[in-house]
């Protein structure tokens, strides 16, 4: 979730994942993935920069929660598996 101030002055905390676009119109104008659009004070670029952020501070938090558990080398191996099946088959031969 990341903190915004809609046109009105009034502070909203929005979910990052619904956000499909984001335009800079002169206003930045954030177009969710239900289709609604809300317009709010902060850049695009500062936008951007929280939702990076935001994400960021997840993906440590997970990483924080691997390395406690001992999972932190299990999950770096499946990291490095071609799920997608997109690899050869020596590739998934491990050759």
């Amino acid at each position: 979730m990341i903190e915004l101030t809609r046109l009105n002055g009034k502070a909203m905390v929005l979910n990052s994942d619904l956000i499909k676009t984001a335009e800079a119109s002169p206003d930045t104008m954030l177009t969710l993935i239900n289709g609604e659009k809300l317009i709010v004070r902060e850049e695009l670029a500062e936008v951007v920069r929280r939702v990076l952020l935001y994400r960021a501070q997840l993906l440590a938090g997970v990483a924080r929660r691997l390395e406690e558990s001992g999972e932190m080398p299990r999950a770096a191996a499946l990291s490095s598996l071609d799920l997608a099946g997109s690899g050869t088959e020596q590739d998934a031969q491990g050759i």
